[in-house]
């Protein structure tokens, strides 16, 4: 059995995230100007888009094929790319995935960049949309535990 690797997508094969979406039929496309995070298995299974925004990044574009679902891969992809970047990560989602991202850190209680709210505001004219936020611990050399 092969084994999932969590990997960046080198900037060159940006298309074959793109069409990743395409052959399901999703609507998510990639971005040049994002870090693109896969899944793969023999070939691309899920993907995402980190796009820098305000001193952080926007995740968008989060897609398992839909034969994987349900087996931990959105949620090791998701740990793996975020462990990558500095700052604070945004993301909107539909409000039934908010029990997902709250188990990989993510809250409620988050102060949007501007651009993001305008945008935010947009979406929910359209759907059920809610922003939610994660800001990475950083640990202090000096201390040995985290502080509780």
């Amino acid at each position: 059995m092969t084994a999932i690797v969590y990997a960046p997508l080198e900037a060159a094969l940006w298309p074959l995230m793109n069409k990743f979406y395409r052959t399901h039929q999703s609507s998510m496309k990639a971005v040049r100007e994002a870090q693109l995070w896969v899944a793969r298995k023999e070939g691309i299974i899920a993907g995402l888009c980190l796009r820098p925004m305000a001193h952080g990044h926007w995740l968008t574009g989060l897609f398992v094929a839909p034969a994987l679902r349900g087996q931990g891969v959105a949620g090791d992809l998701v740990s793996q790319a975020i462990a990558a970047v500095d700052g604070p990560i945004w993301l909107f989602c539909d409000p039934q995935l908010q029990g997902f991202y709250e188990k990989l850190g993510f809250s409620l209680d988050v102060e949007l960049p501007h651009a993001l709210h305008e945008r935010l505001v947009r979406y929910q004219r359209n759907k059920a949309m809610i922003a939610m936020g994660l800001t990475p611990w950083c640990a202090d050399p000096d201390q040995e535990t985290a502080p509780q």
